[in-house]
């Protein structure tokens, strides 16, 4: 133990982090503070905290997006001891080099403050920074120590193990999300960042380790997960748990949310649900707001730590933890199988957290139980439901065995997953101007109206020009904008059951991706490439704009002196050269209805 004056605690804002003993008047008081604390937060006292709002009207700010919020909520809650704060540059090198702190401490992960240039070349070191929230909300104070721009190429090949984004979505969302520099510095926290949903569930590493003391669990084993949980996870789980003789704390993340992914609410009130069927005081529920990377060994090597830190002994891993394509159906995976475990456990003696095998479970009929799939003997009758399969029944209303899932879960599950018929869409019909996009778009809207199941909403991409991009232009960057604002209104529409047809050329594959992926969250999404070739589109040209374009009148014309990549993956492809209007509604009514969204 070392002790501290009052005086100088409150003088570095730490008065709350330690025990405060009642002593006799006229005593010092003093705080025992041990010298590595791993509950104890950077948050400063309230007095400190009235200081730095007074200051902070002269500070730059910085307003932190959801996966920066997810990072410095477990710098602050010290979920990511022993970091207490941004990595400068020279902690960021060893760490991507060889999975260290410039101390030798292992750390397998660069958690650096990422911002644009602007920022960057407004920071200087030592300048106090203002971290606030999406609202403007103030969280934390940053004080600068380092500003570089990073390698970023080496930063994937020695992280991800590869610099290709068709390979590895953690380097597509490393080149195109993540700032072009990065920050590194000492964090005084103000508050977490605040969350109104699941309040009891969202416990720092300090209470959760209180509980354990309280439930007298000596031994705990970590179980992260994304997915939510049937009959077979519990099996596997409870397995890990007695052979490691511990209690076990599921711990789903609750941070970021990817193409695909349920809404974190019905995940939750699953595992609410799945938590009841576990033997009394041996489970506890917990949510951590982790921002994932994908990083297959390191991030489970990464994620161990994080769970030493929350109190655990043990940490469970599957053979394709944080693999980019774990839950894939298919046999495809990034990392080899198993390497995720041997990273975890070649570190044990340094981390001082022991890697517990997951065993994959299978459920065996004539025995009408689950064992581990090692011990299947030829001639066993195994049964199985895929992730896509239970979706496929979930949308179809279709019986999903009580072997499989519980029935509590699976009525969460439906409220998530309703038939295809009920749900929203989109319908994003891009191609070259005069193919025929806004004909198609108003004939299928008026076919959707006669269903008179759903709301309709057309966006025309000349409406959309003059109603809600008036003030962008034709360079590449504001096109795609212009596609990506309309990709966020059909995403609402899609949210809350309606139908968005959307008429754009949207020239460029990113942008169009981009609202694949956003609007898959939500509902159905259904592509439609007007593949009509440019001279036929020309001899329509009711706009005039080929004849223009072409007498140098004006500039930027998609198809003349202006790029269109098509599609490379669309639900349908029609030439509209010899259909009429109606034949091309007609073939996307009949996919729509052969995928089960109208009836």
């Amino acid at each position: 133990m070392r002790f501290e004056r009052d005086a100088e605690i409150e003088q570095k804002g730490a008065f709350s982090k330690g025990l405060v003993l009642d002593v006799p008047e006229g005593a010092e008081l003093c705080v025992m503070k041990p010298k590595h604390d791993y509950s104890e937060s950077l948050l400063v006292h309230f007095r400190r905290i009235e200081s730095l709002k007074e200051s902070a009207l002269g500070y730059l700010s910085v307003h932190l997006n959801k996966r920066q919020l997810c990072d410095l909520e477990l710098l602050l809650n010290r979920a990511f001891y022993p970091l207490t704060g941004y990595l400068g540059r020279e902690d960021y090198e060893s760490v991507v080099e060889d999975m260290r702190l410039a101390d030798g401490a292992v750390w397998p992960m660069p958690i650096c403050l990422d911002v644009d240039e602007q920022m960057a070349l407004s920071l200087e070191k030592g300048r106090l920074v203002a971290l606030r929230d999406e609202e403007g909300f103030m969280l934390a104070v940053l004080t600068v120590g380092d500003i570089w721009k990073p390698d970023k190429s080496v930063e994937a090949r020695c992280v991800f193990g590869t610099n290709d984004p068709d390979k590895h979505p953690g380097v597509r969302d490393l080149h195109e999300h993540v700032g072009p520099w990065y920050v590194g510095g000492s964090l005084e926290g103000l508050h977490l960042p605040i969350h109104y949903d699941f309040r009891e569930l969202r416990l720092t590493p300090a209470e959760i380790h209180r509980r354990f003391s309280q439930n007298g669990w000596r031994h705990v084993i970590g179980f992260q997960t994304e997915k939510h949980l049937h009959c077979a996870h519990k099996e596997m789980t409870l397995r890990a748990a007695r052979e490691a003789g511990a209690s076990i704390l599921l711990q789903p993340v609750v941070g970021l949310t990817h193409p695909g992914d349920l809404d974190h609410y019905t995940q939750v009130r699953c595992y609410q649900e799945i938590v009841k069927k576990y033997p009394k005081n041996m489970i506890m529920l917990g949510l951590i707001p982790l921002a994932m990377r994908k990083a297959g060994p390191k991030e489970a090597l990464w994620h161990a730590i994080i769970r030493k830190n929350y109190g655990c002994s043990h940490f469970m891993v599957a053979a394709d933890h944080a693999d980019p394509f774990a839950h894939n159906s298919g046999n495809e995976r990034f990392y080899p199988m198993g390497a995720a475990q041997d990273m975890v456990q070649s570190f044990e003696e340094e981390t001082g957290i022991r890697m517990v095998p997951l065993q994959k479970m299978v459920y065996v009929e004539e025995k009408a139980e689950y064992i581990p799939e090692a011990e299947v003997e030829p001639g066993m009758n195994v049964k199985q439901i895929s992730s896509s399969e239970l979706r496929r029944r979930l949308e179809n209303g279709l019986a999903i065995p009580e072997w499989f899932s519980y029935p509590e879960v699976v009525a969460e599950l439906r409220l998530a997953y309703p038939p295809r018929s009920k749900q929203g869409f989109t319908v994003f019909i891009t191609g070259l101007s005069g193919a025929g996009k806004s004909t198609l778009a108003k004939v299928l809207m008026v076919k959707f109206m006669e269903l008179r199941d759903r709301p309709v909403t057309l966006l025309d991409g000349d409406i959309v020009r003059r109603n809600l991009s008036s003030e962008l232009n034709f360079s590449k960057d504001h096109r795609n904008l212009n596609i990506t604002r309309i990709g966020f209104v059909a995403s609402e529409i899609t949210k809350n059951g309606g139908i968005a047809i959307c008429a754009p050329i949207a020239p460029y594959e990113e942008s169009r991706r981009h609202n694949r992926e956003l609007i898959c969250h939500y509902g159905g999404y259904v592509e439609v490439y007007l593949s009509t070739p440019l001279d036929v589109c020309e001899q329509r040209d009711r706009k005039g704009l080929y004849a223009k374009a072409r007498a140098g009148i004006i500039k930027g014309v998609t198809g003349v002196d202006d790029p269109y990549v098509p599609p490379s993956d669309p639900e349908l492809v029609i030439d509209t050269t010899e259909a009429s209007p109606d034949e091309a509604a007609q073939e996307v009514l009949l996919y729509l209805e052969e995928q089960g969204y109208i009836r």
